[in-house]
């Protein structure tokens, strides 16, 4: 999954967060399980429901669902506090916070998947030596 990640982060400028929730951040995913993916972008103008359509999840290993939501939805999402918003707080295990790595872009840096991946491992160590995080 990281390395469909490292791969399709830099198709999509504006991408703050990328992550997964249900059966496999759980670790109850079993045969038939889906893969729930969830990203959020700095803004969008494609209607929610289409915004999807622009990633590639076709080179998954399973079949697999995105929801992309712009940061404001995300915000608001998150203050009305319902059903889905705590089980997002509760399971999502972020793959990119790309904050830093989005910030270094707009400043003129190009975003490749080989930074992409840099960012990814960084992550995974700073999560290894601080695993509230």
């Amino acid at each position: 999954m990281a390395e469909w990640a490292a791969q399709e982060a830099p198709r999509h400028p504006g991408l703050l967060r990328l992550g997964y929730f249900g059966s496999y951040a759980r670790g109850e995913a079993g045969v038939g399980s889906d893969l729930d993916l969830i990203a959020v972008v700095e803004s969008s103008s494609e209607p929610f429901e289409r915004r999807a359509l622009a990633w590639d999840l076709n080179t998954l290993p399973v079949p697999a669902e995105l929801l992309v939501y712009t940061r404001l939805e995300w915000e608001r999402l998150r203050q009305q506090g319902g059903r889905f918003a705590r089980t997002l707080r509760q399971e999502v295990r972020w793959l990119l916070p790309l904050v830093d790595c989005v910030h270094e872009a707009s400043s003129g840096e190009e975003m490749t998947p080989e930074r992409v991946a840099d960012a990814l491992l960084e992550e995974e160590a700073e999560r290894h030596r601080d695993p509230l995080r």
